[in-house]
């Protein structure tokens, strides 16, 4: 039977109108995931989060696996080696960090756990998976524990690409990139472990906690112990900056504040400590107080001559 025009043109108006209801249909239409990222642009989180409860990855043993250490490898025409235990084990070099979050968020690492930008983690060209490292940021002394469970990054002459949360502990999120120390930590089957080659043990029997003195890092609030405690809000490589911290928690507060000079492996820091506490209830008072005057970066740690 030879369909007239009309009869063409209901056809076609009924075909349209069927994907029109099928568009408004109260099943979402799925997602396309057969590609590695759906996201163009790496970014954090839609809002902010706090990371001040997030502790350092806790250093232990893990036996060495096959997953992501294939060497060489190769990425992008470039051939790169995983370091041998041995050679990991006095590994510090300093370089360039970035980071990487929601565009990689929930997918598989080298190493082929799921990758999480919440957590303490990392990845690196040439470090065993999994392994550990301290890093440090040479600008403001601030330094992290991860887990490096990647590969990468594989941009540039950049270092190590850290998780969205290491990042902004290390408070370089803003630029982007920073200027860093990475210094490997080896933990034996024992339980005895290293840094950058030299025998370590983290502060107290708290393992994600980092030795402030020997490395000029920030730790992780600790049970503390001792009769002077300090709460700091800030460490810097210049002292200028120091100062102007120390004047504006002197004005806005009225507290006790100092600025204490050390010397470290990775050079000398000025850090700014309110203080002293007889005890750990008063310095975390105090932390409440500066909280309240916008001094939110701030750590309890004991007074060490």
């Amino acid at each position: 039977m030879t369909k007239t025009l009309s009869d063409l043109r209901l056809a076609a108006a009924l075909a349209v109108l069927a994907l029109v209801v099928a568009g408004c249909s109260s099943t979402p239409t799925e997602t396309d995931h057969s590609g590695r990222y759906t996201i163009a642009q790496d970014h954090g989180p839609a809002q902010d989060v706090d990371v001040s409860g997030t502790g350092n990855a806790v250093p232990r043993y893990e036996a060495p696996r096959s997953a992501g250490n294939k060497s060489p490898y190769t990425v992008w025409g470039k051939q790169y080696r995983v370091m041998a235990a041995n050679d990991a084990d006095g590994y510090v070099q300093r370089g360039i960090a970035s980071w990487y979050g929601k565009k990689f968020h929930g997918h598989k690492t080298s190493n082929g756990e799921i990758y999480d930008m919440y957590e303490m983690s990392a990845a690196h060209k040439s470090l065993p998976l999994p392994s550990y490292a301290r890093v440090t940021n040479l600008d403001n002394g601030r330094s992290v524990i991860v887990r490096v469970n990647d590969r990468g990054p594989f941009h540039g002459d950049r270092l190590i690409d850290l998780s969205w949360a290491a990042a902004k502990k290390l408070d370089f999120l803003g630029q982007g990139t920073a200027r860093v120390e990475v210094a490997s930590i080896t933990v034996l089957q024992d339980g005895s472990m290293t840094l950058a080659g030299q025998s370590w043990s983290p502060e107290g029997s708290n393992a994600s906690a980092v030795v402030a003195e020997a490395t000029g890092a920030q730790p992780e609030p600790s049970p503390l112990d001792g009769n002077a405690l300090f709460v700091q809000l800030g460490s810097f490589s210049q002292v200028a900056p120091a100062r102007r911290l120390e004047q504006a928690v002197r004005s806005r507060t009225g507290e006790p504040v100092r600025v204490r000079q050390i010397t470290t492996a990775s050079g000398d820091f000025h850090r700014v400590q309110v203080g002293p506490f007889g005890d750990s209830i008063d310095a975390e008072r105090a932390m409440e107080r500066l909280a309240s005057e916008g001094f939110r970066q701030a750590m309890v740690l004991t007074d060490r001559h």
